[in-house]
């Protein structure tokens, strides 16, 4: 009989990472490729630095980048994009201006060249961004009647008071004002190669792809405009914010605790710290409110990480009924993690779950050119994912603790909770100070 060794299931932390190549072209664009062969495909990431662009034109220009050129039509743009068996978007975030593609690996300098087009010889045609700018303005007035949306929204004013951060999605009245002559100026003032990160991952020769890229790309010029976001303000925890949605079956519970940047020593401990909190289905939080006392199904934390700053945030959807008891366990469960250990099995469990995860993500050519764009955008390489695979390796629990309280205890959380006042006051003030505020 043969005996096989079955293979061990804790992730090892030594991570095989795929070459990749860099160069950085003299507009100033950085073009970073890396082969992944699994499928005949390629990737496209380009995120363009955007920080500082009037909100509600930057954002109807990224949903207006494809509407056309000077020499195509959006239907002509899409046409040349599915013959090669691709498309491409964009997207927005406080930061950048992400476009993403795919195409169909021998496709690739067709939809360069397209992409060149859009940065280079943009239209924006009136009835085109007309169209663009509708379907915007019902999408934002759609999110407005979203208690998410608006309990996020809350949020973030608490979190940033004055900071360009604080306010992430425009009124519906500011974008029906947009005109296609200011996109048209704020894209020749704003979307410049100059610091840009364009990310290439698939079944390519990584130096052809780059020489296609400057072939392609080399006409994207322009200098670069100063994207330096001022710094985070720190969080003032303060009393809790109440907003009144009078009528909610629902509250919307929101916090916001602090958390360091991606490359901070206390990051992989901070990740452990949150996953064992409530990072994940088998966390302490989770296993509370969800299975023990059934208060709510996907309550769920995450570290959020902006260039000026990184927060973790806390969020979960409860009835109205159990809004004071939710609260309370999410209090007792913060306390508790910042003021005992966890245990070992804990935070091996934790361990095991962010490194399978970790490489999870990277074991599809759309998650690796995801992770590769994500981390250059921050000065990041690849590289950067080995050494925070080591770092999680190797946390211990005394580090898991000491970060826990210091940055989980629940009197350093911001709060929000948005939901029926007139039925969720009392029993949230008999746990926290209470100021009503406005969505």
């Amino acid at each position: 009989m043969n005996v096989h060794t079955l293979p061990d299931l804790v992730p090892d932390a030594k991570l095989k990472l795929p070459k990749q190549v860099e160069r950085t072209l003299p507009g100033g664009l950085t073009v970073i490729a890396i082969r992944r062969a699994s499928v005949p495909l390629v990737e496209l990431r380009l995120r363009v630095p955007f920080s500082k662009a009037p909100l509600p034109r930057a954002t109807l220009l990224s949903q207006s980048l494809f509407t056309g050129t000077g020499t195509m039509s959006s239907i002509d743009i899409a046409a040349e994009l599915q013959a090669v068996g691709g498309g491409l978007s964009a997207g927005l975030d406080p930061d950048r201006l992400l476009i993403t593609g795919n195409a169909l690996a021998g496709g690739l300098d067709r939809m360069l060249e397209i992409l060149a087009s859009v940065l280079t010889d943009p239209a924006y045609p009136k009835a085109e961004v007309a169209t663009e700018r509708d379907r915007l303005v019902d999408h934002i007035q759609v999110a407005l009647m979203q208690p998410a949306h608006l309990a996020r929204t809350a949020l973030l004013k608490r979190m940033y008071g004055n900071h360009p951060y604080a306010v992430q999605t425009p009124e519906p009245e500011q974008v029906r004002a947009v005109r296609p002559g200011q996109l048209r100026s704020l894209h020749a003032d704003r979307v410049r190669p100059n610091g840009a990160v364009l990310v290439l991952v698939g079944d390519i020769n990584p130096e052809k792809a780059i020489d296609a890229a400057e072939k392609a790309l080399g006409s994207w010029t322009g200098p670069g405009r100063d994207e330096t976001t001022p710094a985070v303000p720190p969080l003032e925890p303060g009393p809790l914010l109440l907003v009144d949605r009078p009528g909610s079956v629902q509250s919307s519970l929101r916090m916001a605790l602090p958390a360091v940047p991606r490359t901070d020593p206390q990051y992989a401990p901070l990740q452990l710290a949150n996953l064992i909190f409530g990072g994940y289905f088998s966390s302490r939080w989770v296993e509370n409110l969800r299975e023990d006392k059934g208060y709510t199904y996907g309550p769920h934390t995450s570290i959020e990480h902006y260039l000026a700053g990184s927060a973790l945030m806390v969020a979960a959807e409860v009835a109205t009924e159990v809004t004071g008891p939710s609260l309370l366990e999410t209090l007792y469960e913060l306390g508790r993690i910042a003021s005992l250990p966890p245990g070992e099995e804990e935070l091996e469990q934790a361990r095991n779950y962010a490194l399978g995860t970790l490489r999870l993500g990277m074991s599809t050519q759309a998650g690796l050119a995801g992770l590769a764009s994500m981390y250059a955008s921050f000065g990041l390489r690849l590289e950067h994912l080995r050494e925070h695979s080591a770092a999680l390796a190797t946390t211990t629990l005394d580090q898991v603790a000491d970060v826990a309280s210091r940055f989980l205890a629940p009197a350093q959380a911001v709060t929000v909770v948005l939901g029926d006042a007139e039925k969720i006051a009392a029993p949230l003030s008999a746990l926290a100070t209470v100021e009503q505020g406005a969505a």
